[in-house]
């Protein structure tokens, strides 16, 4: 997109379901996996003459988002009802927020590749209950109906179109969940369905304000496909545009099978869905005093704890983005950084470096969460504090490492054990150096004549002599001084 005299325009409208343990007008499970058709009443089934109650704990959480997020909490919002017809939608219409939502405005700041910081604007966050599921597998010429889903919480976060790469949106996606996940009013699991996402895509000529002909993309099931789809979408209204076509405002959905989007209906305006205030349910009224409590109520947000951690632990802005991205995690660096200063190693930047390198390396080959993690925050800061000591060398911790993965052991004990420490005998190191400089003369004589990229090999020798067992820095020096 970047040769082309064309810029992306994206929004996005994220729906994120709330954590409560009920659904939003009703006492029924909100537990994921459950048999079809096993958590419903006649409340979320819409059996005539039922009659609404507000979950709570569901506003409330609603509330601390929009607070996250610098918005404006309404004191007073209104329920409507969106009327449109599905099979799993059994009431012919969708208990929701229009003219008054819940939270209006708000912004989510995003790191740009560059370094920069972009705000990327907040149009509305309203709520709203999600529908139920059409099964369709396994099934001849019908279909079932699964409403365990119907009723279920949700919010509802509407972006302005402030976004024009794929990556952005990415970066929006990021952020929104991790500071969802942090105030714990969403668990963000993309593929459960509780954190979903359609796109808004359109192009325009660069420098044009005026907004270009959008597409609402939909089947959106991971942040990668979010990416994926919008460079699709986008590239295929610019080589619409160049062929002479036009844009058609629609709705597609995005096949990831096959990489491409595929037109599902015409665009819904909010006039088709006939929207009219819910008879069954007052106005929604916060006092000034709930709101106090629910903003006293937020934990460190990852905006606050980035800052943080460069001012408290000398971190880039990168390494602090990194390990602020989730609660856990953030938890699970401090948690290591003051157990090493405790060992009298006040050094959090090797430990940013370990968990960031090792720990997230391992934990992302193997498709594992923080929490699922074998090795834990103590241990690791055992494991460099040995290193700090000169007990081992960094190659050897990474050994101990990877048998504390598989055995969740102390780093001291498995050094113990397995007879790990690190040689720091100037004699016996010394003596290794003899002989691997007078194993390999032509060698030698190429870094007397100003090669000396060969020294790295014979720092590989030696360690290779020693098991890495030698003291690196000790192994420099004596092959300096040999080979002087």
């Amino acid at each position: 997109m970047d040769n082309r005299p064309f810029e992306m325009v994206i929004g996005l409208e994220v729906h994120a379901q709330l954590a409560t343990r009920s659904k939003l007008f009703c006492g029924c499970s909100t537990r994921f996996g459950a048999e079809a058709n096993t958590q419903i009443c006649p409340v979320c089934a819409a059996f005539p003459g039922v009659l609404p109650v507000l979950n709570q704990l569901a506003v409330d959480m609603a509330v601390k988002t929009g607070l996250a997020v610098r918005g404006t909490i309404q004191t007073t919002s209104e329920f409507a009802r969106k009327n449109y017809f599905y099979p799993d939608l059994p009431a012919g219409y969708q208990i929701s927020q229009f003219e008054l939502p819940i939270i209006l405005s708000g912004h989510v700041n995003i790191p740009l590749a560059n370094g920069e910081i972009k705000r990327v604007g907040i149009t509305r966050i309203h709520m709203e209950v999600d529908a139920g599921k059409s099964l369709h597998e396994g099934i001849v010429g019908a279909s079932w109906v699964d409403l365990n889903r119907t009723g279920v919480p949700l919010m509802e976060i509407v972006s302005e179109p402030d976004m024009s790469s794929p990556e952005e949106a990415g970066e929006y996606l990021k952020k929104l969940r991790s500071t969802l996940r942090y105030l714990e009013v969403c668990d963000g699991n993309m593929e459960e369905g509780s954190f979903r996402c359609d796109a808004n895509v359109s192009v325009r000529p660069r420098g044009e304000k005026k907004l270009g002909t959008r597409c609402e993309l939909k089947n959106l099931n991971s942040i990668r496909n979010v990416m994926r789809a919008i460079t699709y979408e986008a590239q295929r209204q610019v080589e619409l545009i160049l062929d002479g076509g036009q844009v058609v405002q629609e709705t597609r959905l995005w096949d990831p099978n096959q990489g491409i989007t595929r037109t599902m209906r015409g665009k819904e305006e909010a006039h088709d869905y006939r929207y009219f205030p819910e008879p069954d349910l007052p106005p929604l009224v916060l006092t000034q005093d709930r709101i106090q409590k629910l903003a006293d109520s937020l934990p460190e947000l990852p905006d606050q704890k980035v800052v943080r951690f460069q001012k408290d632990y000398e971190l880039s802005p990168y390494d602090a983005e990194v390990l602020a991205a989730s609660r856990e995690l953030a938890e699970y660096f401090e948690t290591a950084s003051r157990a090493l200063a405790a060992s009298g190693h006040n050094d959090a930047k090797t430990v940013a470096n370990w968990v960031m390198v090792e720990l997230l390396g391992r934990l992302n080959r193997e498709g594992l969460e923080i929490t699922d993690t074998p090795v834990s925050a103590l241990h690791l800061a055992g494991l460099i504090a040995l290193i700090k000591k000169g007990t081992i060398s960094g190659k050897i911790a990474k050994e101990v490492f990877a048998i504390q993965w598989q055995n969740g052991q102390d780093a001291e004990t498995i050094v113990r054990e397995r007879g790990l420490v690190q040689v720091t005998d100037s004699g016996l190191i010394e003596a290794e150096v003899e002989r691997v400089i007078a194993a390999y003369p032509s060698e030698v004589e190429q870094y007397r004549s100003g090669k000396t990229k060969v020294f790295a090999f014979f720092v590989g020798q030696v360690m290779k002599a020693t098991k890495g067992k030698a003291n690196p820095a000790m192994v420099n020096k004596l092959l300096e001084d040999k080979l002087a």
